[in-house]
């Protein structure tokens, strides 16, 4: 299983665990949204189709060979344009 496949497989056990279990099954996917991988560490941020607002952040300890799994929720998506930041400068 290469890195991906891999943190999608720890997503998925911990919302398949999680997931209300007198509600019917319901299907749904997990993707990447970002990786990076130096040396012997990876880490990982990834998403499902639910509709519960949650990622997840998937890092990888190749000294320990341990996975660490993070669960966040979206509170705020906003839109901050550079003509109202004071100073700011094109990148």
């Amino acid at each position: 299983m290469d890195y991906q496949g891999k943190a999608k497989w720890i997503v998925r056990c911990h919302v398949d665990q999680t997931l209300d279990k007198s509600d019917p099954p319901v299907d749904y996917e997990v993707y990447v949204v970002w990786f990076s991988k130096t040396l012997q560490n990876w880490k990982a941020l990834l998403s499902t189709t639910l509709p519960d607002g949650k990622y997840y952040e998937v890092t990888y300890n190749g000294d320990q060979g341990e996975s660490y799994l993070d669960t966040y929720v979206k509170v705020d998506n906003m839109v901050v344009m550079d003509a109202a930041i004071p100073d700011a400068k094109e990148s």
